[in-house]
């Protein structure tokens, strides 16, 4: 008996979970980045919005399918 295929997934490669998971990593530690530099008031300013859409993106896309 042969083991049944693995179903296809119409979705394109790159909106599958594994690579959109690791954009929003990258997305939130530059958050972090951000948060913790000392030299531009401008990143220290946007830091929390990039770590909220980091931080979104990675529940939305936990949703993704594989």
């Amino acid at each position: 008996m042969t083991a049944p295929a693995a179903k296809r997934s119409s979705w394109p490669r790159w909106a599958r979970r594994g690579p959109m998971e690791n954009i929003a990593t990258v997305i939130i530690g530059l958050g972090f980045l951000m948060l913790f530099q000392s030299f531009a008031e401008i990143l220290y300013t946007y830091s929390f919005v990039t770590l909220l859409a980091g931080t979104l993106m990675f529940i939305v896309v936990s949703k993704f399918p594989e």
